[in-house]
């Protein structure tokens, strides 16, 4: 008896010690159930995953002091301490939210990025650039196709949001660059200096940009270079108007590179098979080279410089529009240019830094001379040299994934002489110091910020300035977001309206925005609505410079002038919709005025359009390697106005002489690139052969207008030819980039 008695109580106890005890609970988020959170008892393979409801319930066989591990990819980890002894456990938990940059809401009000970051809403890559019709490869044409850009084609720059071309800025690895575009003479915009190809990404934001850039009222263009190249490569292209040639050689080790390349242009051709409306007496014509190098340091940093060169010549001939005077008139013009930019980045534990200087020199030196019978009745010689040196250093500190604390310096120097016929000399210095302090904030995946202040000291002006900066960022839904930007934003007056003493101060805007956009996979939609409001605008007066010849320059008498501009945006971008088609819808709206230069009162500017509508779309065919695109701009008529002087009680007034509004713009655009195979099957090569036609239908815009001294003649102000064909061949050898292109929808 007393041998079954404990044989009965040995298996009880054994039951016992294997007994199975339940552990239950929920797991909750702000209150509410959490589904798929895995639930385990750590270094074990006992647990369980939560319902719909957050509910989660497992048996365990395990005894003791244990950790209760609940894992969710969105979620914090969180570890419960529990005793398992022979009762049933319930144990709940609250969540907190997973910080993390993949699902992070960015602030994106007034700015659109394209880089490998922002693959997503990736806009403006190098691909995009090259085969949006129209744009001929350039990053300043290409923008123009996106909403808040006019399409202003008498002179360069970048026309946002009612501000004027040099109220934007474009800077380069964050230098700024002084000379991006190509010197030229009136009527006719230069064109890009840099290859677009430079490029690995951008951050265009037409208002609200980040405190680490200044200098500019309306918006900013960040461009940012490729560190190293893929391989080593040798590219060739040539056509009818150009030639040019280069290299990228990466080293063994994929450590160091360095490249070059050398072009040539001439318009000669071209001008003899096509009608321009331009009378070119010299055909435009532009050599230009570079080279950079990259380094990777043993440490982790990184190296990077480019220096370009670059010389342009033309002669234009119009007739005149004071036949009392002369029959005929011209301008010639030689231009050089050189850059240089160097950067450096380094990681120093926790820390950042981003260190980079940089050094322009542009002499445009333009003639203009007068004919009356063949015979010369005068001549202008105006000849203006700057050199321009930037330094910028910036410190970043992480605080954590989404969050982080930049800070640093930028000096920015100027040096400008202006020559007029030897009579007029001018030496315009000036040295602008400038300190800021950012952070960006992610307080959880749905609220972000980015808050920044600046402020700058200018030499020439002896004054400073302080611009705060804030943005907001809201995820509402899924895929929605929303967005708020305001920022005080100061910018020097033009150095040119510079010529005799006056109290000067910075010129002023405040910009607000407001921004709801929608992203998903290969679409996305956007929507914004912004206020700017203008102050301290410039104001310019004529100053008589040669006695009794009736000569004038404008020149800057105070800071009097104001202005707003107000709109609503729209971007729609589908590459899914349809297999292989990529397409994108812009619209803006503008409501513009200003009072500032010569303006007499209160006038909506002459480069703003009330309404601006384009279409960008894409086919590629993958049987035949082959891209089709086409694109289409509608800007309804500019403004545009004949200001002239009169004298009142001894008192110089301006007034309207004739005023009216343009023509509608419009203009459609085609493009085809082909990608044959050349060579053997295994050859490593990439070729591409473009044709484009730019303003297909032939429709004779006009600019503006020129009007004679009485005002009573007028010429049109239009392209230098209506319809543009562009044909054209570009190979790589050593790299074979053809399937890339095919699925980025070349």
């Amino acid at each position: 008896m007393k041998t079954r008695l404990s044989f009965f109580i040995f298996l009880l106890l054994c039951s016992l010690s294997f007994a199975q005890v339940k552990i239950s609970g929920k797991v909750t988020y702000k209150s509410k159930g959490v589904r798929d959170v895995n639930v385990t008892l750590k270094d074990t393979y006992d647990g369980a995953t939560t319902d719909g409801d957050g509910n989660f319930s497992f048996e365990t066989s395990e005894k003791g002091n244990k950790i209760l591990l609940f894992t969710h990819p969105k979620y914090i980890d969180v570890e419960k301490a529990i005793s398992i002894e022979n009762q049933e456990i319930s144990v709940n938990v609250e969540l907190k939210e997973q910080i993390n940059e993949i699902d992070a809401v960015v602030v994106s009000a007034g700015s659109i990025e394209a880089s490998d970051k922002k693959r997503a809403t990736a806009l403006l890559t190098p691909i995009d650039i090259y085969t949006t019709a129209g744009a001929n490869g350039q990053i300043s044409s290409a923008l123009t196709y996106l909403p808040g850009v006019q399409k202003v084609g008498e002179t360069e720059g970048l026309f946002i949001r009612g501000g004027t071309g040099t109220e934007s800025k474009i800077f380069m690895d964050g230098s700024l660059i002084n000379n991006y575009f190509s010197n030229s003479v009136p009527g006719i915009a230069g064109r890009d200096r840099f290859n677009t190809s430079l490029f690995k990404g951008n951050v265009f934001s037409s208002g609200g940009y980040s405190a680490l850039y200044g200098q500019a009222l309306s918006g900013a263009l960040m461009l940012e270079s490729i560190d190293l190249p893929d391989q080593s490569s040798y590219d060739i292209g040539f056509s009818p108007i150009f030639l040019n040639a280069g290299f990228q050689k990466l080293n063994d080790n994929k450590n160091s590179s360095f490249g070059a390349t050398l072009g040539y242009s001439n318009l000669k051709l071209m001008q003899e098979v096509f009608n321009f409306n331009t009378n070119f007496e010299e055909a435009p014509q532009n050599i230009n080279g570079d080279f950079n190098f990259g380094i990777k340091t043993k440490s982790g940093g990184f190296i990077k410089y480019y220096g370009m060169f670059d010389s342009n010549r033309m002669g234009v001939q119009t007739q005149s529009l004071e036949p009392e005077k002369y029959d005929e008139s011209s301008v010639n013009l030689k231009g050089k240019s050189t850059y240089h930019n160097l950067s450096f980045k380094q990681k120093f534990g926790k820390y950042l830094l981003n260190a980079g200087t940089s050094y322009s020199f542009n002499r445009s030196d333009l003639d203009f001379s007068t004919l009356k019978s063949d015979v010369s009745t005068g001549n202008t010689r105006l000849l203006n040299n700057g050199n321009y040196i930037n330094f910028k250093t910036v410190l970043e500190r992480k605080i954590n994934r989404i969050s982080a604390l930049r800070g640093g310096v930028e000096l920015n120097s100027t040096n400008e002489k202006l020559n007029f016929n030897d009579f007029v000399e001018k030496n315009y210095k000036d040295l602008i110091s400038s300190a800021f302090l950012e952070t960006d904030l992610g307080f959880s995946n749905q609220l972000s910020a980015k808050i920044g202040m600046r402020t700058e000291y200018s030499s020439y002006l002896e004054k400073a300035n302080i611009a705060p900066r804030i943005a907001l960022a809201y995820r509402f839904a899924k895929d929605w977001t929303t967005s708020f930007a305001y920022g005080i934003f100061y910018q020097n007056p033009e150095s040119k309206y510079i010529n005799a003493p006056a109290n000067l101060d910075f010129q002023k805007s405040q910009h607000y925005i407001f921004q709801i956009q929608r992203t998903t996979e290969g679409r996305s939609l956007r929507f914004e609505a912004f206020y700017k409001k203008y102050d301290d605008l410039v104001k310019v007066r004529n100053l008589e410079y040669i006695d009794g010849q009736n000569q004038y320059v404008q020149t800057a008498n105070n800071n009097n002038g104001y202005g707003y501009a107000k709109g609503l945006e729209l971007f729609w971008r589908d590459k899914k919709t349809f297999e292989n088609i990529d397409y994108w819808i812009s619209y803006s709206y503008l409501d513009s005025k200003r009072d500032f230069m010569n303006y007499p009162l209160s006038l909506k500017p002459n480069f703003a359009s009330e309404h601006t509508l384009s279409a960008v779309a894409k086919r590629f065919v993958p049987k035949w390697k082959t891209g089709f695109n086409l694109s289409y701009t509608y800007a309804k008529g500019r403004p545009y106005y004949d200001i002239a002087t009169e004298i009142i009680d001894g008192k110089e007034n301006y007034y309207i002489r004739n005023s009216g509004r343009l023509k509608d713009y419009s203009a459609l655009n085609f493009s085809l690139n082909y990608l044959p195979n050349l060579g053997k099957k295994d050859t490593k090569a990439f070729t591409v052969l473009v044709l484009s036609v730019t303003n297909i239908l032939g429709s004779k815009n006009i600019y503006g207008y020129n009007f004679s001294m009485d005002g009573n003649r007028s010429a049109a102000v239009v392209p230098p030819v209506n319809i543009f064909v562009f044909v054209g061949a570009f190979i790589s050898f050593g790299v074979d980039k053809t399937q890339d292109a095919i699925n980025n929808n070349l």
